[in-house]
């Protein structure tokens, strides 16, 4: 199954009580796809505030994701976690609600070795006949995949990619290694275009809530030879892929990017702690950003 070249991390979101805000979801899971240009969505993924959200949250939105899209996009719900029979758990709901895929975050805050890490994923991708992306990202979860597990989960006939967020050295060394099959995506917006210049099949994007249209022409140029048009355009959405993150210090996402949503005219709500909303110098810069 193709889960194409540009997916996004999808927000979640909230009413005034920061509660699921249902309406304003499905009305972002359509601009994703026809004005953004999404190939796949994650939903409940840490750009969706995953972390706190409960599980009853997590399968109503994997339900909601699946029947909005009616097969426009593919689906990708993030169910991974520090607790394996959790992580389980949370893929079985997922798997009867009808999603393409899951998205498994390597295990945060409990530091396990490489062998730990490979079993954890491991038993979630036995559990499970749905496609499995790892999902490896040491500055939130204090871990990383090396590449050799990554490889050696690589081999289990699910797991069909994995979202690195590690350097472009060990994207190029995993790419390298691969078996036939198995595709890597950027799970950094700055490094797009570097990563798919070592082999990647592309992109989970946060950016993409903004300048998704121009991200697709981008990795369309590239796919194509047109090198010096892929370059351009990624300098064009360069100061948005850094300044989603930076505005103009280091902020939490989803924050800026949920306020550039409703600056946009796209009211996704706050953040729930302890994530906290822009301050005022965040939001001028990120009004800033949008022009």
């Amino acid at each position: 199954m193709s889960f194409g070249r540009l997916i996004t991390a999808m927000v979640t979101p909230f009413n005034e009580k920061l509660e699921i805000d249902w309406e304003v979801t499905g009305r972002l899971i359509d601009y994703l796809i026809d004005e953004q240009k999404s190939d796949s969505l994650v939903v409940s993924g840490t750009t969706g505030e995953s972390p706190t959200l409960t599980d009853d949250e997590k399968e109503a939105l994997f339900r909601f994701a699946v029947n909005r899209a009616a097969g426009r996009c593919k689906i990708i719900a993030g169910t991974g976690s520090n607790d394996t029979a959790h992580s389980i758990e949370l893929t079985r709901l997922a798997e009867e609600a009808g999603v393409d895929g899951v998205l498994l975050v390597a295990p945060y805050y409990n530091k396990p070795n490489q062998e730990g890490l490979y079993r954890h994923f491991k038993a979630i991708a036995e559990s499970t006949s749905l496609p499995v992306m790892l999902y490896n990202v040491p500055g939130r979860t204090g871990v990383s995949l090396s590449v050799e597990t990554t490889l050696r989960l690589a081999r289990l006939p699910n797991v069909f990619a994995t979202k690195e967020c590690a350097s472009v050295e060990q994207m190029t060394e995993i790419v390298k290694d691969a078996p036939e099959g198995f595709v890597l995506y950027s799970g950094d917006d700055a490094l797009t275009l570097p990563a798919l210049a070592v082999g990647a099949q592309g992109i989970v994007s946060v950016a993409s809530h903004v300048v998704g249209a121009d991200m697709a022409k981008l990795i369309e140029a590239y796919s194509e030879g047109r090198v010096a048009e892929a370059a351009k355009i990624n300098a064009r959405c360069y100061p948005f892929f850094k300044g989603l993150f930076h505005c103009p210090h280091p902020v939490p996402n989803p924050v800026a990017v949920k306020y550039a949503l409703t600056q946009k005219g796209l009211p996704v709500g706050g953040v729930r702690l302890p994530l906290v909303e822009a301050s005022e110098d965040e939001a001028a810069f990120i009004r800033k950003l949008l022009g």
